[in-house]
């Protein structure tokens, strides 16, 4: 007989202990409050949706997926992400609502992991969706506000990587002329892979300029934003309408960019490619303290909606709090809220309730415990700012 997992979790799980819930909270507090003063609407998916609608449209791996079987044997996964349901909703409930939409969340997400992955199969995310405007001053409003709740979380050393899937793409295909080279080229991107790039691009046996082209195309995440401008102007000289297009859109970008003060913080990096193919246009990652991957990313997808027989165009974000935590300096106390014992006896409960009741009016954090119940006083006595006794005893602590 299989001994009985006790203490175990499932691949990728894991508990959130009291220090750790308490930064969270502080979080999600920071964030709502912001969003809600940029505009922002707050909104709440169920955990489980159909696989055929959101778990197709979400562009996450098939074998990633929770799936399984509803009560009616209908397919359902648990929701990978949160910019698919709420397009789902924007396309249904809120069909009617004027555009734009400005929509916020905060929400479980689930994807499955691999056991050598180490990863964690289910994260809580903040983010936000502005959704019914095409202009380059909405991906400067989700870029800004990323960037505001990153900063007001204490987040140090705040610093955003930003692309443009759109560009990358129309570029590609104007060098090879082929979507699955394309493709594999993207992919190269996304893993970093220089070295492969390099090597497809040699084998690809393109015209010398074109090759050229591509080649300086990967090194160019090593310019500064100036250079990287530059870089691209020469590449669209000759380009076809697409790419001179999304060059625009990036020099207009970074201009507006300036004029929030934020061009010191921003690294322009066109190698920038997403593992979900929904992305269109700009794209972006929030970097922070010590931690060498993201908290957070987005970008602009204006084809999503069209899955669900609502064209429009949208961009987004989302920040992942447990990446956030770990990219963190946390003090000792974990911002722990400050307690105070009130510790009474049979004959004094009464009183003792009513003293408590006042001082959580007062806005303080009141623990009520009987004396019976205390295993160690002093062990528990300790955990405390102050200790107040019923009957009355000299008060401990501050």
């Amino acid at each position: 007989m299989a001994q009985p997992y006790m203490f175990e979790k499932p691949l990728g799980l894991r508990d959130t202990l009291p220090r750790a819930q308490r930064e969270i909270s502080r979080l999600e507090l920071i964030f709502q409050r912001e969003l809600q003063r940029w505009g922002y609407d707050f909104i709440k998916t169920p955990a489980l949706e159909y696989a055929e609608t959101v778990g197709r449209a979400s562009a996450i791996a098939d074998h990633r997926l929770f799936k399984f079987l509803d009560a009616e044997s209908h397919p359902v996964v648990l929701r990978p992400d949160m910019t698919t349901p709420i397009a789902r909703i924007v396309a249904s409930s809120l069909r009617n609502e004027p555009l734009p939409l400005r929509l916020a969340y905060t929400a479980n997400l689930y994807r499955s992991q691999r056991k050598e992955g180490g990863h964690p199969s289910e994260f809580e995310q903040t983010g936000a969706e502005l959704i019914g405007d095409p202009t380059p001053y909405a991906d400067v409003e989700v870029i800004s506000l990323m960037m505001s709740l990153l900063e007001k979380s204490g987040l140090e050393a705040v610093r955003l990587a930003v692309g443009h899937v759109g560009f990358v793409n129309a570029f590609f295909y104007d060098m090879v002329k082929d979507k699955e080279t394309v493709m594999h080229l993207r992919n190269q991107l996304y893993n970093k892979n220089d070295v492969g790039f390099h090597d497809f691009v040699d084998d690809l046996e393109l015209p010398r300029e074109d090759a050229r082209k591509l080649h300086l195309f990967i090194d160019s995440r090593r310019m500064d934003n100036r250079d990287t401008i530059k870089f691209l102007e020469s590449l669209v000289t000759q380009s076809a309408t697409p790419v001179h297009s999304y060059y625009e859109n990036i020099v207009a970008l970074i201009d507006l960019l300036s004029v929030d003060h934020l061009e010191t913080q921003i690294d322009l990096d066109l190698t920038l490619v997403p593992h979900l193919s929904y992305y269109t246009g700009f794209v972006f990652q929030g970097f922070g303290g010590n931690l060498g991957f993201p908290v957070a990313s987005g970008g602009r997808y204006d084809d999503l909606l069209a899955k669900f027989n609502r064209p429009c165009p949208a961009t987004g974000f989302g920040i992942r709090l447990d990446r956030l935590m770990s990219a963190m300096k946390m003090s000792e106390d974990g911002h722990v809220n400050k307690k105070h014992a009130v510790i009474y006896d049979h004959m004094h409960a009464g009183a003792a309730m009513q003293f408590a009741a006042k001082e959580r009016e007062k806005g303080r954090t009141v623990v009520l415990q009987h004396a019976d119940g205390i295993e160690n006083p002093e062990v528990f006595a300790r955990q405390f700012e102050t200790v107040r006794y019923f009957p009355d005893r000299t008060e401990t602590g501050e």
